[in-house]
């Protein structure tokens, strides 16, 4: 493994948790291996690890350009990355807010409802 690797490999924990990623790994398949080798070293060995904005900004930005876009399936995972990355519900709620304004209200509201469940999920009033 590279050295981006390992670096990302240890970002993404950080960020993810061990147990999601642990259970990503016991997923993996040798059909899939090239992927999440590119996305633990592109996405999280690169761009998570660079320290140029926080992880709570990286956070806002990621769940409002999957709103905006309408990738929803990887909202909640990191909505629950949020506890680790120092994005707060308030915080999350404005990255929303943008979305609603830039991108268009009904994948805000979208986006919105499956933070409130996952934040439910998580046993976090909001």
């Amino acid at each position: 493994m590279t050295n981006r690797y390992d670096t990302g490999m240890k970002t993404r924990r950080e960020v993810l948790g061990d147990a999601h990623v642990d259970r990503a790994e016991a997923n993996k398949s040798t059909f899939d291996v090239p992927f999440q080798s590119m996305i633990t070293e592109g996405a999280w060995g690169t761009l998570w690890s660079d320290d140029t904005i926080s992880r709570r900004e990286r956070s806002m930005l990621t769940l409002a350009l999957l709103a905006a876009t309408g990738n929803f399936e990887e909202i909640p995972m990191h909505i629950r990355a949020s506890r680790n990355t120092g994005a707060s519900p308030e915080d999350i709620l404005q990255a929303f807010m943008h979305v609603a304004v830039y991108a268009g209200v009904p994948k805000a509201n979208h986006a919105i409802k499956l933070a409130k469940q996952t934040f439910a999920e998580l046993g976090v009033e909001v």
